[in-house]
């Protein structure tokens, strides 16, 4: 464990007994340990991150030991093992993230939040956060807020979404720059989609329909000739 301060005890809600308990359910006997993963997510965005009674509730619910549920959430980096704020920004830095230009984004976070990777706000509301890799290579760079991804981001596009976020705002998410998706910055090429045309080809393909169905019929009454 990253911290020290543990709670002495947890508890899920009440509706969240009966979501947990929904989870369980949809595992075959025996495999009910494969429900870890959706277990942490549930308790952790009821308490925002996974203490360790956190961890011996969901190990007592699986019939497994603590230490199994601590390989699960202290491998994925999705997991918090220490509290974090309100917000949890989450910058990439990886490789096509830092070509594209991270180490802006990182300065732009730095300078309005006023705290470094691993640190959160006085406020509680942001804590800041370096991951290895958002699994967004081509709208890079990528920061992910709480459970959004925010893409093809630079220092003034980052700046105006925390403050957004700290006016209580929700800004849109995915592409800052209008990108359909994923496809490349100029526009879609070889999957772009002209309604048009799509047009034309569906009344060929009637047509030839028609045709051929015209034809069978002629040659079912001896009018017509079979292709020899």
């Amino acid at each position: 464990m990253q911290t020290t301060e543990q709670p002495d005890s947890f508890m899920f809600s009440s509706e969240n007994v009966q979501l947990a308990q929904l989870i369980i359910e949809r595992y075959p006997e025996g495999r009910q340990a494969s429900a870890v993963i959706p277990l942490l997510d549930l308790a952790q965005r009821q308490e925002g991150w996974i203490s360790e009674p956190v961890m011996e509730v969901i190990a007592e619910l699986l019939k497994i030991s603590s230490i199994r549920v601590l390989e699960v959430a202290s491998f994925y980096t999705m997991f918090n093992l220490e509290p974090v704020g309100k917000h949890h920004v989450q910058v990439c830095t990886n490789l096509s993230c830092w070509l594209s230009g991270s180490e802006d984004v990182v300065r732009a976070c730095k300078d309005s939040l006023g705290v470094g990777f691993g640190e959160t706000t006085l406020d509680g509301k942001f804590t800041l956060n370096e991951i290895e890799c958002a699994g967004a290579c081509v709208n890079a760079p990528v920061v992910q807020i709480d459970d959004n991804y925010f893409e093809d981001i630079n220092y003034d596009f980052m700046t105006e979404i925390l403050d957004a976020f700290k006016k209580g705002q929700r800004p849109a998410h995915g592409s800052q720059t209008g990108r359909n998706g994923s496809c490349p910055k100029g526009g879609a090429t070889s999957l772009s989609f002209d309604p048009t045309e799509y047009s034309k080809k569906q009344d060929l393909t009637a047509a030839k329909a028609a045709f051929e169905e015209s034809k069978s019929r002629a040659m079912a009454k001896g009018n017509v000739k079979g292709n020899a």
